[in-house]
């Protein structure tokens, strides 16, 4: 997607060079913005949901004591990807459709995007309340 959006600023900026100055910073900051989200890691281990994105600078964590459940969903295309509000609540994802959509005890609701999303179901649910956790690696 960010080559979509650069692609035609690189090309004008070619043909028109003044429009380079102007462009020069907006492709600075998709740069920036495709290193920072390039990925994103899903770890579950020491009693703690982790997720981060690219090299950690955006990351988050709950603890699994604080899970009350976890369910497999299909996000759709207008729900997109990145880090915004979804009918999930917060979606923290880099691409794809699969996800699974976490509630705490709180009532609070987030969505992690994934690419095994029973996988990490499972492994949630089995966790859920803080029982220690059987896999500690990434999912």
């Amino acid at each position: 997607m960010m080559l979509i959006a650069v692609g035609p600023l690189v090309v004008g900026a070619f043909y028109f060079r003044p429009l380079l100055y102007a462009v020069a910073p907006t492709l600075l900051v998709l740069l920036l913005a495709s290193w920072c989200f390039r990925s994103l890691t899903i770890e579950v281990a020491d009693g703690v949901l982790r997720w981060r994105f690219g090299p950690g600078w955006i990351r988050k964590r709950v603890s699994l004591a604080d899970v009350s459940g976890a369910e497999v969903v299909r996000t759709n295309v207008f729900e997109g990807w990145g880090i915004h509000y979804s009918r999930f609540g917060w979606l923290y994802n880099i691409s794809g459709f699969d996800a699974v959509a976490v509630t705490l005890k709180s009532g609070c609701r987030f969505c992690l995007g994934t690419d095994e999303p029973d996988r990490l179901a499972a492994i949630l649910r089995s966790n859920a309340g803080g029982v220690p956790p059987v896999l500690a690696e990434n999912v």
